[in-house]
């Protein structure tokens, strides 16, 4: 397995060395992305992808009276996202749960924000895990995915030749895939970097 497999699936040492390298790398896009959220103090949020936990950190100081999740399916992460929110899953606000977005353990209704940073290249069967995330959010609530490659330039295919299993989506197909799932209110965000980040809203109950 290359070094770069490991973005997919961190294993072993150089999956260690990969969830250090990408905690630090992807401040700046996980930064940008959240401004498009909608988060309340005491939000319930699932970070789906979750990595080495940077992400869950910086969203339980965002919802300091709130309840944030993970989900990845590298056991190498999970120890990681563990370790580096230790003291909120002691205090009962965290939770990082191994397995696959495709099926999940989460009750239904149940999370105002999922998010998912940079995973959603190497999520199988996109739609039921889009399907997933539209069950285990409130009526109302918002699904962001936030990726640095959007699939608008040809720079993007080096990845994609580079790492197994890896397919970058364009916000059009985003957007059509999380519409037929069900969700509504998509709307899609760029910047200057080629950044994208898309939200959908889970319609209001009936």
């Amino acid at each position: 397995m290359s070094f770069f497999e490991n973005t997919r699936k961190p294993k072993g040492l150089g999956g260690k060395l990969m969830v250090t390298m990408m905690n630090i790398g992807h401040r700046a896009l996980a930064s940008w992305g959240m401004q498009f959220l909608p988060m309340t103090p005491d939000a319930k949020v699932l970070d789906c992808g979750c990595g080495g936990g940077a992400n869950l950190k910086k969203l339980l100081k965002k919802c300091p009276q709130g309840i944030v999740k993970g989900i990845d399916y590298s056991a190498v992460s999970v120890e990681k996202a563990r370790k580096l929110n230790q003291k909120a899953i002691a205090d009962g606000r965290c939770v990082v749960w191994q397995g696959s977005v495709e099926k999940t353990i989460f009750a239904e209704s149940w999370f105002d924000l999922v998010t998912a940073f940079e995973t959603v290249y190497f999520w199988p069967h996109l739609p039921q895990c889009f399907r997933e995330v539209l069950r285990v959010l409130k009526p109302g609530g918002t699904f962001c995915i936030c990726n640095e490659s959007s699939g608008d330039t040809d720079k993007d295919d080096k990845w994609t030749q580079m790492i197994d299993g890896m397919t970058i989506y364009k916000d059009v197909q985003l957007k059509e895939i999380l519409e037929q799932a069900g969700f509504c209110e998509v709307q899609i965000h760029k910047n200057e970097k080629g950044w994208l980040c898309v939200t959908a809203q889970k319609p209001e109950a009936q």
